[in-house]
């Protein structure tokens, strides 16, 4: 039944991918950057596939030998080139991630085993290439580690860009003069080198197959504000090459082939969404306006931030606090663990860059299955059910009382800014009594050797095990302040892995019994009189949301980006309308009855 037809005026019902709606095809996908882009696609689906496995003859052996180090020494140039050009614009050790690219392009076992494809098979130098490639690529992915998948990867992208640099000499059909100066990148999957063409210039917008939201690429996608999906099943069929797409990766969606009405209000979004980035432009005036529902309540929107860019944009933005600021990445992009001077240095320029603004730093997050050897010895048979988060920590004191040193010692002394301390995957009142404990041994050996450090730290506890969820009201007593980690928390109750795409309708719209869970914790924290926020990519779904301040959260942390959208959703949702719709969906036997909720609350039938 189309837009606009009376019930039972429907013709035979099309499948999405036949319907041809004034928006285009519309096929959804998980959000890496949020952003929207428009403009023609480009396809780079095939790069390690072209090439056949042709011999060469074998006076022709030493000519390929040659052409493989030509391409190696310009590989290398650009990968240079890109470095300093990304130098400033992205943090320093996110840069380094391409030092990765340039070591691959001087390893001793990949140029190995190319050049011995060419002289002892005469196989041509493309087709070595894609063979060993392939080869590491699929040994990498047969081991179930996400370090080693984001090797595989980074392998991959080394493979495409010197295979670029000898399709530029020879510059064959949908390269060089081909392409499109400006395109929405449509890929199987998300890789740094189809972020840049061979002259380091950024696409508009990425679009990928598969892919997901922690590697290296989508780190930097993040970071260059490169509006970015992944995940986004039937792409390759769908999106042919120079058809029009809008990538909407802030609401998950990729339309093909608009009309140009559509294309025309998307352009007018475009437009509305240019803001200023950088503190000293001011704050936009979107902005500066209070975060409120429809009807008038207004609620609480911190900022969610993993790097300094973040930090400054949302101080651009006019953000009154950090409500949750990520520690990973100092720790994932050396093999070493940060100094104590590192770490200090950089949580105190965190806080200075927040301008004054209370900063909630979230503890060291990670499992088994990243691979930081001075954190796990060797990958467990389930990571995500492992040593992570405070469990980790406690496994590894030195490295929790390392960290805790820095965020005693980052604020300066002379200041009045706030810092608090989340702990990350918490099961009972006992981790933070753990932790309470060794905060006061630290803070003694400070006092003693003379140091200036933070005397009053908030510590809170991060809601994300069932564990945690049902003993809510302990935990409410023994923090001072509670953080849903929403994304989490579902994962962990529905038993379905968030970063498996066959699952993501689990997490479209909040589980009824999610939801139970929810209200349980808004229960807890009132009765408390403890300071609640929620924070997760799920939490920004305009479905979501109206649940979310139906069943009483006050408190949201967004990343600076989403922040707009995130308003947009917000002024949207009646909070009367949203607590019957919410108190409906609770009482819900399954997820479907909820749908059904969700449906009547957006097409206005629950009031």
């Amino acid at each position: 039944m189309t837009e606009g037809s009376a019930p039972g005026e429907g013709t035979t019902e099309k499948s999405p991918l036949e319907e041809k709606a004034p928006g285009g095809t519309t096929l959804r996908g998980t959000p890496v950057a949020p952003g929207l882009a428009l403009g023609i696609v480009h396809r780079k689906d095939h790069d390690l596939l072209r090439a056949p496995p042709q011999r060469v003859p074998l006076e022709q052996v030493e000519r390929e030998l040659n052409r493989f180090h030509r391409s190696l020494s310009d590989s290398r140039r650009q990968l240079e080139a890109l470095k300093e050009r990304l130098h400033g614009r992205v943090p320093a050790e996110q840069v380094r991630i391409l030092d990765t690219h340039l070591a691959y392009l001087k390893d001793s076992v990949f140029l190995a085993d190319v050049e011995n494809l060419i002289l002892n098979e005469q196989m041509s130098l493309e087709a070595a290439i894609g063979k060993v490639v392939a080869d590491f690529d699929r040994i990498f992915r047969l081991v179930q580690s996400e370090t080693l998948r984001e090797r595989a990867v980074d392998l991959r992208d080394v493979g495409i860009r010197v295979l670029r640099n000898l399709e530029k000499d020879s510059a064959p059909e949908g390269t060089g003069a081909d392409a499109p100066v400006e395109y929405i990148l449509v890929a199987r999957e998300l890789s740094i080198v189809d972020m840049f063409n061979l002259a380091n210039e950024s696409v508009l917008g990425i679009v990928t197959e598969e892919g997901g939201l922690t590697s290296h690429a989508a780190i930097l996608a993040r970071s260059m504000r490169i509006p970015t999906l992944t995940g986004v099943a039937g792409l390759l069929e769908s999106a042919r090459e120079g058809a029009f797409a809008i990538v909407d990766a802030t609401e998950g969606v990729v339309r093909l082939d608009p009309d140009e009405l559509v294309r025309a209000q998307y352009s007018q979004r475009t437009t509305e969404r240019e803001a200023p980035i950088h503190p000293s432009e001011g704050v936009p005036d979107w902005a500066r306006r209070a975060p409120r529902t429809r009807d008038g309540a207004v609620l609480e929107v911190s900022a969610a931030c993993g790097n300094l860019p973040e930090v400054d944009q949302a101080a651009a933005l006019g953000f009154q606090s950090i409500g949750l600021y990520r520690t990973e990445l100092l720790y994932l992009i050396d093999r070493e663990q940060p100094s104590l001077e590192a770490l200090t240095a950089h949580y105190a320029a965190v806080i200075e860059h927040a301008g004054g603004a209370p900063v909630t730093f979230r503890l060291l997050h990670v499992d088994s299955s990243l691979e930081v050897g001075y954190l796990h010895e060797a990958r467990e048979l389930n990571p995500a059910l492992g040593r992570a988060g405070i469990r980790c920590l406690f496994a590894r004191e030195a490295v929790l009382r390392r960290q805790l040193q820095a965020l005693l010692r980052a604020p300066p002394p002379e200041g009045n800014q706030r810092v608090r301390i989340a702990v990350p995957f918490v099961v009972d009142c006992g981790d933070l009594r753990r932790l309470k404990e060794i905060l006061f041994e630290e803070r003694y050996a400070l006092r003693r050797a003379g140091i200036a450090f933070q005397e009053q730290v908030e510590l809170g506890a991060i809601l994300e095990t069932p564990a945690a969820a049902l003993g809510v009201r302990d935990l409410a007593r023994e923090a001072d302040f509670l953080v849903v980690g929403l994304d989490s928390l579902q994962q962990y109750l529905l038993a379905a892995d968030r970063e498996n795409h066959g699952l993501r309708q689990a997490f479209e719209s909040l589980h009824p019994y999610v939801l139970r869970a929810l209200l349980s914790i808004v229960e807890a924290a009132d009765q408390a009189a403890r300071p609640l926020s929620v924070f997760g990519v799920t939490v920004a779904d305009p479905a979501n949301l109206s649940f979310l301040v139906g069943l009483g959260v006050k408190s949201f942390c967004v990343p600076p980006l989403a922040l707009q959208p995130f308003l947009a959703h917000l002024s949207g949702v009646d909070a009367r309308a949203a607590r019957r719709s919410a108190a409906l969906a609770s009482r819900a036997s399954c997820a479907a009855e909820t749908q059904t909720v969700v449906e009547g609350y957006r097409h206005g039938l629950v009031r």
